[in-house]
């Protein structure tokens, strides 16, 4: 054997080797097949020559999976792990085990794509469905959302929702000062660009007679703690036509009178504490909830029922046409991720407790609250509230609360201090009464006898007096009282897994969407306990493990997009777009150019890109495309002059949404910068760019990522995700702010309830940029347009490439052409997205950016044989559509028209189609060895929107 072979000498095979998919003889295969002789050939070829990065990325050398797993347990170990009684929105909670390893931490669960392919995703969508019913149920609203992304953006979407029901004709939000203090800067930053004046104090002086308002926050129960009766309030806004929304918990609703039964028009949250770790901050699902009259306003995603084409019941996203890419501008909110595996494990938690479990959980906090109150009044201190549920404030300042804090320091003991004159405690799930215990006697100073407590806690009266005592029921849906066995909860957990299409069945080629593998050693660390049980509003000693990680992470970034400084505050794409703009904004301003507010925007953008603009205060103008994809230059020109003394931005994404990479990216830089703009670029297309340009480089101002596309975060069938803004040097000082850290005063506010946004998911992407190290980013990036190319190369015989470069490359994703098909035969882009379920595949992406397409993206993890399964599926397909052009195949009756075949229509007894089961059921060989089987047949989408039903039923219509 030759010595360079023997597996003493072989090279090792490194992390980069395992994440790309193809070998090193199947890339020399594609390239062969491309009239190519390498990688680099491959990149002139495909990107501009005049935006190479001439030299290769300042990064540490890369990691094998063990040695990043030690480096990381090093960082995460500087984390101190203190008991958190602060609150704020926040609370420590028990993940059922049962739920942590098979939803959690399963691949089969945080995978999926948005269920926008609704029969490949009935068993996330029947999630999200309990998601809904047990948000509408405790809050007694009947018509919820599939989740938000934290509490604070929440209550901005509802402040926007309560001013789009006024029409806007009215420019007034009350805020009750006793809200979340992360909220209330929240929507502030939100209220301003939109020309929403905010204003913050007693709720109870509020008389209602201002023409101006058109809607009021308040918390129930407060930041405080307080429980108030909102009755009368509710009545005098219904009344002035202002519309309430209320802030309130899920768990203490368990107790307490619904908001819906107060009067409230909208209620908003997080479900965190239904078994969603701390995670310094997220990710966690936020929810929201309102009356049926403004259902159609609600924004984020609707899960809802509707039936299949066998009358069977079936579940899809309900009320699209409130997507951004088709109302664009006009769009009520620009919600893109939500926080869906966040709110199935909120919802497996409700399934496993059950009603009376979670009424048991409550009652458990209540009645320590009661005798954790009771010891205080005992030592003289009152905290004067006459109801509660977890949450205590006590008046203590100078030396007596100095003392208190040291001692729970010393017992590693975290409270609420964020008010001068006040200490805060708040429990939770985790809470004993040993705790109670030593809270007691750090604030009286000596230690409190347990026998006395114990007195204390058997004599406490659980029961709220009216009118806060709920009498209502609620999770009264079978799926609620029948899966309380971890054996049944298991079971149930699996059939809805087995009804989903995830990574693990195959690849998922979606264009613009990035889904690529998220390796076991990035997601392992997900529920270390010191990532998962931090409080984000911990003293700042007590997280430098995650301030090193953030650290690094943020330096990674701004060396890869060649920028000067980072902010990880944003919790998804859409909101980094909203943050990026923002900064823009605030730097126009601080020049004094209060008029720069037109933002111009190629048709070639992302769809969230005009939404966004108008939420940051901004006046869209658009951008023509020529026949090539590319952006009209003379059209940029034009349209920059004419609007140069208002010029704010344009929001570039790159490689474009035609996928390509654009020869004069970096004239269309100069242009707006001649005119006194600054160039945003959306960088949901990074996976093309990393390691071979940068955008900070060729002209781009402010650049945010998704790092759930390029950067490994899973995509969570539907969120969580991660939208970092990078920004050149003049801009890092407007960078986003926030009440718990230390911000200049030209920041502009939060944009996210946490400082660092959800700061547990963000390991995933330190671990994977650490692990590829320079050389391997820069050849996932080869490979990713690699692939995409040899797709192009193998379909384009069969359906027409749309978009190429001017070398006749595209980038890491390419566009077919169906509408001449649909000219011939009637067969529309629906059918052959449909009838890839038959062969096993998702969809790529329908309709987007053109009418009557399927963008494809391979990404880089993908082997060459799953390329060609792929390839070979749309081949086939094709084939049966030129069976129904030469009339072998009815224009009604064939599998095309009929897909998706499910088991139960492929058995049954009787068969009226003209093609055979086996044709409908099995297309290819490779099915024989392994067949997904689509659980129901093609929606009726009309039927879902005509009978809108977004809570479970018992009985459900067919």
């Amino acid at each position: 054997m030759a010595a360079d072979s023997s597996p003493t000498t072989a090279a090792p095979v490194t992390f980069a080797r395992r994440h790309i998919g193809p070998t090193p003889a199947h890339i020399d295969s594609m390239l062969q097949s491309l009239g190519l002789a390498s990688l680099d050939d491959l990149v002139a070829r495909c990107v501009p020559h005049s935006i190479h990065s001439a030299a290769p990325l300042a990064l540490p050398e890369a990691l094998s999976e063990s040695e990043q797993l030690e480096r990381l347990a090093e960082l995460v170990d500087q984390n101190a792990l203190f008991r958190s009684f602060i609150g704020t929105g926040y609370h420590d909670c028990i993940t059922p085990a049962v739920i942590q390893r098979n939803i959690l931490e399963n691949p089969g669960w945080y995978t999926q794509y948005t269920p926008y392919q609704a029969e490949i995703a009935q068993g996330r969508l029947e999630a999200l469905m309990n998601f809904q019913t047990l948000v509408a149920d405790l809050t007694g609203l009947p018509f919820a959302n599939a989740s938000l992304l934290d509490e604070a953006t929440a209550a901005a979407e509802a402040m926007t929702m309560c001013h789009h029901i006024s029409r806007q004709r009215k420019s007034r939000f009350f805020v009750d000062r006793d809200c979340h203090p992360q909220t209330r800067a929240v929507l502030q930053t939100r209220a301003e660009p939109a020309g929403i004046e905010l204003v913050v104090g007693d709720v109870w002086t509020l008389a209602f007679d201002d023409p101006e308002l058109f809607g009021v926050l308040v918390s129930y129960p407060s930041s405080r703690g307080r429980i108030l009766d909102y009755r009368e309030l509710t009545a005098r806004a219904q009344a002035a036509e202002v519309r309430v929304v209320v802030a309130t918990d899920l768990l203490a609703l368990a107790l307490l009178t619904p908001p819906g039964e107060l009067g409230a028009d909208i209620a908003i949250g997080s479900s965190q504490r239904f078994g969603v770790p701390l995670g310094y901050g997220g990710p966690h699902a936020a929810f929201l909830a309102t009356s049926d009259a403004h259902k159609r306003l609600v924004p984020g995603r609707i899960a809802g029922l509707s039936v299949d084409s066998h009358g069977k019941p079936a579940y899809r996203l309900a009320l699209q046409t409130r997507e951004q890419h088709i109302r664009r501008d006009r769009a009520t909110s620009n919600i893109c991720t939500a926080q869906v595996l966040l709110a199935i494990v909120a919802s497996m938690y409700a399934v496993y407790h059950g009603p009376l479990g979670i009424k048991n959980i409550a009652l458990r906090v209540r009645a320590l609250t009661l005798s954790l109150a009771s010891g205080l009044r005992q030592h003289g201190l009152d905290p004067g509230q006459a109801e509660f549920f977890d949450t205590l404030s006590v008046p203590m300042a100078g030396a007596e609360r100095r003392n208190v804090l040291e001692r729970a320091r010393r017992a590693q003991i975290n409270l609420r201090v964020d008010e001068p004159e006040r200490l805060g405690i708040s429990l939770d799930e985790t809470t004993t009464a040993a705790d109670v215990i030593e809270l007691l006697g750090i604030f009286a100073g000596r230690p409190f006898d347990p026998d006395a407590f114990s007195a204390l806690h058997t004599s406490q009266k659980l029961d709220y007096p009216a009118p806060f005592a709920r009498v209502s029921r609620y999770l009264n849906h079978s799926v609620f009282n029948s899966y309380h066995s971890e054996t049944e909860l298991l079971r149930y957990m699996k059939r809805l897994e087995s009804r989903d299409l995830s990574l693990t069945t195959s690849m998922i080629p979606l264009g613009s969407c990035t889904m690529k593998l998220n390796a076991t050693a990035e997601m392992l660390p997900l529920t270390w306990p010191k990532l998962g049980k931090l409080h984000p509003f911990a003293p700042a000693e007590q997280a430098t493990g995650y301030a090193r990680l953030f650290d690094e992470l943020s330096a990674w970034l701004a060396e890869i997009t060649g920028m000067h400084a980072v902010s990880l505050q944003p919790n998804a794409g859409a909101q980094g777009e909203y943050a990026g703009l923002l900064v823009i904004r605030a730097y126009h301003a601080s020049a004094g150019d209060q008029r720069r507010k037109v933002c111009l925007i190629p048709t070639s953008a992302h769809g969230t890109n005009p939404a966004t603009a108008v939420m940051a205060g901004m006046r869209v103008v658009t951008i023509s495309c020529d026949s090539r994809g590319n952006i009209d230059l003379g059209d940029l020109a034009a349209k920059a002059a004419e609007h140069r003394d208002e010029l704010a931005a344009l929001m570039l994404t790159y490689p474009s949404t035609h996928g390509v990479f654009e020869e004069k990216v970096r004239e269309v830089c100069d242009i707006v910068h001649e005119h006194g703009g600054l160039v945003y670029l959306d960088g949901a297309n990074m996976n093309a760019q990393v390691g071979v340009c940068r955008p900070g480089d060729y002209g781009a101002d402010v650049c945010h990522l998704n790092l759930h596309k390029t950067f490994c975060i899973p995509h969570g069938g539907g969120g969580p995700g991660m939208g970092p803004i990078a920004v050149k040097e003049k801009l890092a000082k407007f960078l986003p702010g926030h009440p718990a850290l230390e911000a200049p005063a030209s920041a502009i506010g939060p944009v996210s309830a946490a400082p660092y946004g959800s700061a547990s998911i963000l390991h995933i992407s330190w671990a994977y940029i650490r692990m590829m190290g320079a050389e391997g980013l820069r050849r996932a990036t080869q490979v990713a347009i690699l692939n995409a190319n040899y797709m192009a190369k193998r379909l384009s015989p069969h359906y027409p490439v749309l978009f190429t470069g001017e070398r006749d490359g595209v980038a890491h994703e390419f566009i077919i052409d169906l509408r001449p098909l649909k000219k011939r035969t009637g067969i529309e882009v629906d059918d052959i997205a449909k009838r890839l379920m038959d062969y096993g595949f998702h969809s790529p992406t329908m309709s987007f950016p053109v009418a009557g397409t399927l963008m494809i993206e391979p990404t880089e993890s993908e082997s060459k044989v799953e390329l060609d399964r792929f390839c070979d599926a749309m081949i086939a397909i094709r084939e049966e559509i030129r069976a129904i052009e030469e009339g072998r195949l009815d224009r009604e009756d064939n599998p095309l028209r009929h897909a998706p075949h499910t088991a139960a229509a492929v058995s049954s007894d009787q068969w009226q189609h003209a093609y055979p089961r086996q044709q409908a059921a099995y297309p290819t060989p490779w099915q024989v060895e392994h067949k997904y089987w689509p659980p129901v047949g093609r929606i009726d989408n009309a039927r879902g929107d005509r009978q809108l039903i977004c809570t479970r039923v018992e009985s459900p219509p067919t």
